[in-house]
């Protein structure tokens, strides 16, 4: 839901401010304008602190006498702003000393670009995903994401977003992914920033422009096969890979016997290659589902494959849950291709 009981809003039509006071349904809310309320549809209405800070503020006109007139200058042209990047408006509220505190930050996708995008955006909060979110973004457009508690900073807030252009070209990337993680006191700094300029927001920068596609790298295959290398009909290539596995058992022992002189590192290293491996594989055979075991331990090796399997474009969905074989050391790993 875009709105709470008690958010400050503007009536689009008319420019007036008022307050939610009740929540109708997914499509409408009552709110009060001068004491007066209303039921209003969630599409008249919008949160008043991006076109607060972004509208000019009109000025009073003064009578200019001949003698006062200046000569005149030729104004520089405004600089357009470019690129696509989140946006940041704290929304203060008073402690019990009368100070103004940051309550929470409302989050905005701002394009600047004249592309529209599709994205998918998710927030992580200690690397699990806590908001998801996939819609188009228009031309010179902003994008009203949600907001997020000022205290959920602690939790190291990971925002990752993946776009694609709305209308393909073929020169350009098929998508492009762009992150922004956030430590509380980057953003402690920010905000001093923009109250000593006396400036609404702080933002991060995803991208300038979106990217090109990147060129393929063609191979001289005589030189390999001159080499002696063996050579495959691409066509035939799976008549050539290891078989694909539908459990992978990760544990130490498992891999290799010559394990005990290894430190950690060197074991957790050779376990995510070898899963890694059997990843590949399990794509190439185009598997659609597999079981990977890491055991339970202290999470090192489940959080690390977890957060190698969110930035991997076939993995449909995953889950660390109890299993009647393996308990709840073991990742179930779904794939769509």
């Amino acid at each position: 839901m875009k709105y709470e009981i008690g958010d400050k809003i503007i009536v689009l039509h008319s420019d007036e401010e008022g307050i939610v006071v009740d929540i109708i349904n997914d499509k409408m809310v009552m709110i009060e304008v001068r004491g007066v309320r209303f039921p209003a549809y969630m599409d008249q209405i919008d949160f008043p602190y991006y076109k607060m800070f972004t509208q000019k503020k009109p000025v009073e006109k003064k009578k200019i006498f001949i003698d006062q007139v200046k000569k005149e200058k030729i104004p520089k042209k405004e600089r357009l702003g470019t690129g696509v990047s989140l946006r940041f408006f704290p929304v203060y509220d008073k402690d019990v000393f009368d100070d103004d505190i940051v309550e929470k930050l409302k989050i905005y996708l701002e394009n600047n670009n004249r592309e529209e995008y599709q994205f998918h955006y998710k927030l992580f909060f200690s690397g699990d995903n806590h908001f998801d979110l996939k819609n188009n973004i228009l031309p010179q457009s902003d994008f009203y994401l949600h907001d997020i508690d000022f205290e959920d900073l602690s939790d190291n807030p990971q925002f990752f977003v993946e776009f694609a252009l709305a209308q393909p070209q073929k020169n350009k990337a098929e998508y492009f992914e762009a992150s922004v993680k956030l430590r509380g006191k980057q953003v402690f700094k920010k905000i001093e920033e923009i109250r000593q300029n006396n400036e609404p927001s702080f933002v991060y920068e995803l991208f300038e422009t979106y990217p090109d596609k990147a060129p393929e790298q063609k191979m001289d295959m005589s030189k390999l096969k001159q080499a002696g290398f063996r050579m495959f009909d691409v066509s035939k290539i799976k008549e050539h890979l290891p078989s694909a596995r539908s459990v992978v058992d990760l544990h130490i022992d498992k891999i290799t016997d010559n394990w005990k002189h290894l430190s950690s590192q060197d074991m957790l290293a050779m376990q995510l290659s070898y899963f890694e491996k059997y990843y590949d594989l399990a794509v190439a055979h185009h598997l659609r589902e597999f079981i990977v075991i890491h055991g339970v331990g202290e999470g090192v090796l489940r959080n690390e494959i977890h957060q190698r399997l969110r930035h991997k474009k076939e993995v449909k969905s995953f889950v660390n849950q109890y299993h009647h074989l393996y308990g709840i050391g073991a990742t179930e790993i779904f794939l769509d291709y």
